[in-house]
């Protein structure tokens, strides 16, 4: 699967290395191999997919036999309605700076519990620095949400990403939250 990857010297800035998994979207077999790697991977029922190229990969493991029945999408300023007291804001920290990412609770409480507990895996396409996922999960373990006037805890399963780079050691960041898995470490 590695093999099916592409990298950009210097992009977005320099210094920077951009790993593209968008070749993974040009090839049936090879999209389907990573979405049965992923799904095999994914044993919450919720999962949050930071923007944009996490949605890609997650939307289709709701369509697979598996754990996956919800898909919280986390997305960048003024791309997602909400209403009144619905909508959080994560600061998040990527490897070229600082951005913002927001979620529903509607979205988290549209999905599964376990008991009193959402349980939720936290996929995306590249383990760097770990900092997105880092305040996605800090972000979320803070929460108490509410269906049907019952409250529920929020909870961290684990990581899921399609590549990592393990020089950068965002996996032993991470790993203080919750296992990580990564399919293809480069």
């Amino acid at each position: 699967m590695i093999e099916t990857l592409k990298f950009y010297k210097d992009f977005p800035k320099e210094g920077i290395n951009f790993i593209d998994i968008i070749p993974f979207l040009q090839s049936r077999k090879a999209f389907g191999e990573v979405v049965d790697a992923l799904n095999k991977a994914t044993t919450a029922p919720n999962v949050a997919a930071p923007e944009a190229r996490a949605f890609l990969f997650a939307a289709p493991l709701l369509a697979k036999e598996g754990a996956v029945e919800n898909i919280i999408p986390m997305r960048k300023s003024g791309k997602l309605p909400f209403n009144d007291g619905d909508l959080i804001e994560v600061r998040i920290e990527k490897e070229y700076g600082f951005d913002k990412l927001f979620y529903r609770l509607s979205d988290i409480t549209a999905g599964v519990a376990e008991g009193d507990t959402f349980y939720i895996t936290i996929l995306d396409d590249v383990l760097a620095t770990g900092g997105t996922a880092e305040g996605v999960a800090r972000s979320l373990e803070q929460l108490t949400v509410y269906r049907d006037g019952k409250p529920y805890k929020v909870r961290i399963k684990e990581f899921v990403f399609l590549v990592g780079i393990p020089e950068i050691h965002g996996r032993e960041r991470l790993e203080k939250i919750a296992p990580v898995t990564v399919l293809m470490e480069i």
